[in-house]
């Protein structure tokens, strides 16, 4: 688990803001909790490493694929 927080800021559309954040509410989850989602399979999914992530994670999504 990450140790250290650190921001991120984007610039996006009032409107898709809003529908985004809804989206969320809808599904019991902040927003900063489906960017992380979101930025975590992107790193994934282009193959990319980095020091905190969790290879007890790595094995649980292998066997639920």
């Amino acid at each position: 688990m990450e140790t250290k927080s650190a921001r991120l800021t984007i610039l996006i559309d009032p409107v898709k803001k809003e529908a985004f954040e809804e989206l969320c509410a809808a599904q019991d989850l902040t927003p900063s909790q489906v960017v992380r989602q979101l930025i975590r399979g992107y790193l994934e999914q282009h193959g990319v490493t980095y020091k905190t992530k969790s290879a007890l994670g790595a094995r649980a999504r292998r066997k639920t694929a």
